[in-house]
């Protein structure tokens, strides 16, 4: 394998397992927990991740960090490759959520425990691959670095952040809920690898992190706010104690009703303009 070909054989690696038997939600004759994926690269110095150590908190693990701690040797950043990838929620998944007001779908709740260990087997699955090429590879999120932290800042923090990740490969902006806008929209999960090889960065098509937020650029929509089941999305913003204290009230009713341990929310996602793309301007131009 050649450095010049390595970003299209990830890419490739990682639609091929997407298309496969390792994506379910474990019910409905294995139906897919995800549909196809988006992939983006961002440098391992690019300077948004030193912005992010210094705006989340000191805590924030940048990736020769990851690397460093895997390997236990010294990673040049410049020569460093986070790969990230969107994983986004079926028309399936979207259109029985979109129904729901109150309490998660069951194919909500699947994608959000079976979906992720998905994600999480994708995430073993890319760094195995590149290793039998010989290329050293971590997955941030299956590191043991990775740990939940209290951001000074922003409340509920870890050590890395795959939709930031995400941004800074050119996958997304940021909306009012904290949710990423992607082109297939902000019903998704995301993940992503850290590679020790340069591949071109993808360009980043947007000058600012809420670009795709309708209601942070124009004051229009606000449509996440009326479908969050708790009032924690108001014109100020995304109030994370208020939405964790309904995502674990949801951890009692998944398994009372969907036989399996786990939770869910997600209308903030489902039943909006940018559900499955990025919504298109609804002030009218001078």
């Amino acid at each position: 394998m050649t450095i010049n070909n390595l970003g299209e054989w990830i890419e490739r690696e990682i639609r091929s397992y997407m298309a496969g038997p390792e994506n379910t939600l474990e019910k409905w004759d294995n139906e897919p927990a995800w549909a196809e994926p988006l992939v983006g690269f961002s440098n391992g110095a690019d300077p948004l991740y030193a912005f992010y150590k210094q705006d989340i908190g000191d805590f924030y693990v940048l990736p020769h960090e990851f690397m460093k701690h895997a390997y236990g040797r010294d990673f040049d950043p410049a020569k460093l490759t986070v790969v990230s990838w969107i994983l986004p929620q079926t028309e399936a998944t979207k259109t029985d959520h979109r129904k729901e007001t109150y309490f998660p779908s069951e194919r909500w709740a699947r994608s959000r425990i079976m979906g992720e260990k998905v994600n999480v087997k994708l995430r073993k699955h890319i760094v195995a691959k590149l290793a039998e090429n010989g290329v050293d590879a971590v997955g941030p999120m299956i590191s043991p670095l990775w740990k939940g932290a209290m951001s000074e800042k922003y409340s509920f923090a870890s050590t890395w952040s795959e939709r930031h990740a995400a941004y800074a490969a050119g996958l997304g902006t940021f909306g009012l809920s904290d949710a990423l806008i992607t082109p297939k929209g902000k019903a998704m999960r995301s993940g992503s690898v850290i590679v020790d090889a340069y591949i071109p960065p993808t360009p980043r098509p947007y000058e600012n992190h809420n670009e795709y937020c309708l209601f942070l650029t124009e004051g229009t929509c606000g449509k996440c706010m009326e479908r969050c089941p708790i009032g924690a999305i108001t014109e100020k913003g995304h109030n994370k104690v208020l939405c964790k204290k309904y995502v674990d009230m949801t951890h009692q009713y998944v398994p009372r009703h969907f036989g399996f341990d786990g939770y869910g929310c997600g209308f903030c996602q489902t039943g909006v303009p940018c559900e499955s793309g990025i919504p298109k301007k609804m002030k009218k131009l001078d």
